[in-house]
């Protein structure tokens, strides 16, 4: 189907259809971007889902379209401004990988303003509260590893947001990372103007007092997190988790068996202080306080032992010494992990694997390039993954259940099994292909690296192509190649 944009229109025309058969319109913007359907309406705007004929594969992206119903003429040219902002801001952040990337913004031969940008399959986290019910502790305090990271990085570049709200936070479905999106409220703060009073704009449910007062700072944003994990605790609106006789909040009275440990607990209290000065002032600063809690509770002696993900990509234990005995550079690995960018990470470690046996070339790593590899090389490597995972993943902690199930070289088939059915490589079956890896923190313990491990007793066999993509070929090998990287693991003191 192809939409046609004219909003006096609205005719649905075939999928190859150049002009609308009911209105005569040009149905793609650009000559490229063509409107499949609305999956949003406002009272200054549509948004389309559509494709990008300009590329090969046609893949989707959003389509915004600036189209005010009657307004006064002060409004309409406020919300004029604010479309064309959410462009210069999407811009200004530059590329992102939690953040709607921005592919073009240009006024139509129509005379309309639009906006293309990346689309984001999946739900947002308020289609996942009526679908799957309220949020337990845990997944809060992954919310709060995703999007303070984020809210970091756009308060660097002197932008506020200013619409934190559950809807304006999608939980890709390619990778189950969460996306913030709808930059149309977001403010650029220069010195000049940080003091001066503003537009009130955001979510009334979930707008810090000195927003409502045209006076956003970053804390407000923090503010609006806050609200929203209360929120996805309990389900009720946050107007009613505010008792304005008592001028408190009190949300804890609605958790219902859903218990929040007084260390969270205070930890979202002091999000939503009505004073920005009692509040955390950076995202940083909430990040540090949820480090410290993780650290106390996660023993240096049972770091390798399944927990509940709190992991700060700011603050982390004490740093890891980047050694190779190849001169690799693993900087660009740790900073994967960092960002809790698993799959990414993942085939970086292929590539510095292969760099280290000098095996790029042809793609593969053999039995014998394990046997010999760098144990200060295979050190790095594995640290860096046990680091930013909290324990989670890295080979040490495969190894570790290999050896628990009584693997050894040699090859057994029950306890390959078994070894599959505890990492995750297996649910029923060998899972066949690379995407059906979980590349998130609720992954199985041991789920990843995965890359150069292929669970169905062959290994991948990836090459780097003529433009320096990381490509996967036929395979090779056996589960050989990891029962002689457990080995090598012993053989280091890993």
């Amino acid at each position: 189907m192809s939409l046609c944009l004219n909003p006096d229109c609205s005719h649905k025309n075939t999928p190859t259809d150049k002009f609308c058969h009911k209105c005569g319109s040009q149905l793609l913007l650009r000559e490229r971007y063509r409107a499949l359907k609305l999956i949003g309406q406002g009272g200054f705007g549509k948004t389309f889902q559509a494709i990008d004929e300009d590329k090969p594969s046609k893949p989707y992206c959003v389509i915004k379209q600036f189209f005010p119903s009657a307004q006064g003429t002060g409004t309409l040219q406020k919300a004029a401004e604010l479309f064309k902002e959410e462009a210069i801001r999407l811009d200004s952040l530059g590329r992102y990988p939690q953040i709607p990337e921005l592919y073009a913004y240009f006024t139509a031969n129509d005379g309309r303003q639009y906006l293309v940008q990346e689309y984001i399959e999946g739900q947002n986290l308020e289609q996942e509260l009526k679908q799957e019910g309220v949020f337990n502790e845990a997944k809060i305090k992954h919310l709060l590893s995703e999007i303070l990271p984020i809210l970091e990085f756009i308060h660097s570049k002197q932008v506020i947001h200013r619409d934190i709200k559950p809807e304006n936070i999608i939980r890709r479905k390619s990778d189950n990372k969460l996306i913030l999106v709808d930059f149309g409220a977001a403010k650029f703060v220069s010195p000049l103007n940080r003091s001066m009073t503003g537009t009130i704009i955001g979510s009334a449910e979930y707008i810090a007092p000195e927003q409502g007062n045209g006076k956003a700072v970053n804390a407000s944003d923090l503010y609006s997190l806050g609200v929203t994990c209360l929120y996805l605790l309990t389900g009720i609106s946050p107007f009613d988790l505010f008792d304005g006789g008592e001028h408190q909040w009190v949300w804890r009275q609605w958790l219902v068996n859903n218990p929040v440990s007084n260390d969270s607990g205070n930890i979202l209290d002091k999000l939503i202080e009505f004073g920005t000065k009692k509040r955390y002032q950076s995202a940083s600063e909430v990040l540090q306080a949820l480090q410290i809690k993780t650290s106390v509770s996660i023993p240096q002696t049972t770091i390798q032992k399944p927990v509940n993900p709190v992991i700060s990509v700011t603050q982390t234990p004490p740093s890891i010494q980047l050694k190779s005995a190849k001169g690799i550079d693993y900087r660009n690995l740790e900073d994967l992990l960092k960002r809790q960018q698993w799959k990414q990470a993942d085939e970086e470690t292929a590539r510095v694997m292969l760099q280290v046996a000098n095996r790029t070339k042809e793609g593969w790593l053999r039995v014998e390039d394990i046997d010999n590899f760098p144990c200060e090389d295979l050190r790095t490597i594995d640290q860096l993954w046990v680091k930013y995972s909290g324990g989670r993943f890295g080979f040490s902690v495969q190894a570790k259940i290999y050896r628990e199930l009584g693997g050894t070289r040699e090859y057994n088939e029950r306890v390959w099994n078994a070894f599959g059915d505890r990492v995750g490589w297996r649910v029923n079956n060998w899972i066949y292909s690379y995407w059906n890896c979980t590349f998130d923190l609720k992954a199985p313990l041991g789920h990843l690296p995965f890359l150069l491990t292929r669970a169905d007793n062959r290994t991948f066999d990836i090459y780097i192509d003529e433009t320096g993509t990381l490509r996967r070929g036929h395979f090779v090998g056996g589960a050989l190649f990891y029962r002689s990287l457990a080995s090598r693991l012993v053989e280091c003191n890993i």
